[in-house]
């Protein structure tokens, strides 16, 4: 397990620009972490300020760290990745959004991640544009990761676990409005595309996607597409 010379480093940067995002890298091969250091390390908006090895070491890392973002490999010794987002999400007052990183997309792991709380995920073949893209963009939150990607893990899999879920559907009481702010989350609009598209401000569809994930009890846009297919709410096909 590595870290940053200095866990606590905050730096505003020069003038008034924003401080870089502040990454932690869990994966079992050095390899592997070495690339996306180096990928990430190369951004000016971007610092990876610590790495680990396993699941069990990714844990206590990251509630020291308290980074932006962790990458997360999805299959790791001692502790999965799975298990390691559930329990950063759940042992943190301000967690951190995870990306897992995994080698198949339409992987069963890969739905348990995102149903832990996993913001996004990212396949070990991507190349490095997209690498920084997703960092970038599950950052900023207000877009899914890979929409259609997501979609068809939630298509293929909710079917499945709709029955084991269906508490969901009693926690989905939107109001119309909420409803289609929803549908159109799950087609992957951005914030300023749902309020186009609505023909309303982006400040009311900021109000609206509040609204739909403290109703359906989830932390962020991907979470609330999973459990609009599982509730029923969106219909694979």
């Amino acid at each position: 397990m590595t870290t940053a010379q200095d866990g606590d480093d905050r730096r505003a940067g020069d003038g008034d620009a924003p401080r870089p995002l502040r990454i932690v890298l869990a994966d079992d091969e050095q390899m592997v972490r070495s690339a996306l250091r180096a990928i990430l390390g190369a951004e000016g908006d971007m610092e990876v300020v610590g790495e680990a090895a396993t699941g069990a070491e990714a844990v206590p890392l990251i509630r020291a760290l308290r980074p932006d973002i962790v990458l997360m490999d999805v299959r790791m010794p001692e502790i999965d990745g799975i298990r390691a987002t559930e329990q950063v999400l759940t042992g943190m007052d301000r967690p951190p959004r995870i990306i897992v990183v995994t080698t198949f997309e339409n992987d069963a792991y890969v739905y348990d991640a995102l149903r832990a709380g996993a913001s996004g995920f990212l396949l070990k073949r991507s190349g490095a544009e997209d690498l920084v893209q997703a960092v970038r963009l599950v950052a900023r939150s207000d877009s899914l990761l890979f929409p259609a990607a997501v979609r068809r893990l939630a298509a293929r899999h909710a079917r499945e676990r709709a029955a084991e879920d269906a508490v969901r559907a009693l926690r989905a009481r939107l109001s119309e409005r909420e409803r289609a702010v929803l549908r159109l989350m799950t087609a992957g609009m951005t914030n300023a595309e749902i309020a186009e598209r609505l023909g309303v401000g982006p400040a009311t569809v900021k109000t609206h996607v509040a609204g739909v994930l403290a109703k359906l009890g989830v932390r962020d846009r991907t979470q609330a597409v999973i459990a609009a297919y599982e509730c029923g709410f969106v219909r694979p096909g």
